[in-house]
């Protein structure tokens, strides 16, 4: 009992984004895209290149290649993606009620210096609840994730206890540092918010509110610059990308989209 109820919390919010940053570069825990029981571990899942392209891909798809699907936690509700044709392009949907779980790819190390994300993403409504000040209410329609690799043994020894907590539960070790471009629900577009249990994830607002919903939004951001912003230091190797739609926390629902998404030498 009580090791049922320690891991269950600890895949609630706060502790969730510690876990989800693990999670998704690709633990253990990772499945293919329709939910099945058949999973794959992180060595048998090759890193990748480049960014596998929804644009180049076959409409209709459940699982686009080259991406893994993700799960938070068995008792957590998934997240349906789908390739769609819609607005003349192949994009990613997704439609989430009261779910968490998404979509990453494990890259080939690459260094972020004068390397640029690119994507496209279109949110069709917000989410009215969602706080992403709040860890209560911390969803929303659009994520992108970008995780770094580090040096952890100059980490606090609060985060360091973090990383053991993470992979106790995986068994699999979570990146360094992560960044986390949004679409917020109330937090004003260029904050970025500190999650409260670790200070290994910083989501930075790309979008925010009401504004630009139903219009896609194309979006550029400096990794090197981001991080070092938000971090403090020079970042070190890009290891992986993901995507999350959340509304988990809100007991709500929403449908938004994605674009290609790009890593781009300036």
């Amino acid at each position: 009992m009580f090791y049922a109820s320690t891991l269950r919390a600890a895949f609630d919010k706060p502790i969730r984004f510690l876990l989800i940053i693990l999670v998704m570069f690709i633990s253990a825990c990772a499945s293919v895209h329709d939910g099945s029981s058949n999973s794959s571990s992180a060595e048998a899942i090759p890193a990748q290149e480049n960014l596998p392209k929804f644009s180049n891909q076959s409409s209709g798809a459940t699982s686009p290649v080259g991406w893994t699907f993700y799960r938070i936690a068995p008792f957590k509700k998934n997240t349906v993606y789908h390739l769609e044709k819609y607005q003349g392009k192949t994009v990613l949907s997704a439609s989430s009620k009261t779910s968490a779980s998404g979509l990453a790819v494990k890259l080939v190390p690459r260094s972020a210096q004068n390397l640029w994300l690119r994507w496209e993403w279109k949110a069709t409504g917000t989410i009215p609840a969602a706080d992403n000040a709040d860890q209560q209410n911390d969803d929303a329609p659009l994520r992108i994730m970008v995780a770094f690799d580090g040096n952890k043994s100059k980490l606090s020894l609060k985060e360091k206890m973090n990383f053991e907590l993470a992979n106790l539960i995986s068994g699999q070790e979570m990146p360094y540092a992560t960044l986390m471009y949004i679409w917020s629900g109330k937090t004003p577009v260029d904050s970025t918010l500190d999650n409260p249990r670790t200070t290994r994830v910083k989501m930075i607002v790309v979008d925010s509110g009401q504004e630009h919903i139903g219009q896609w939004r194309l979006h550029e951001r400096d990794l090197s610059a981001d991080f070092q912003k938000a971090y403090g230091e020079a970042p070190g190797k890009i290891i992986g990308i993901a995507l999350l739609t959340d509304t988990d926390n809100t007991q709500s629902e929403t449908h938004a989209y994605y674009g290609d998404i790009e890593l781009i030498r300036k």
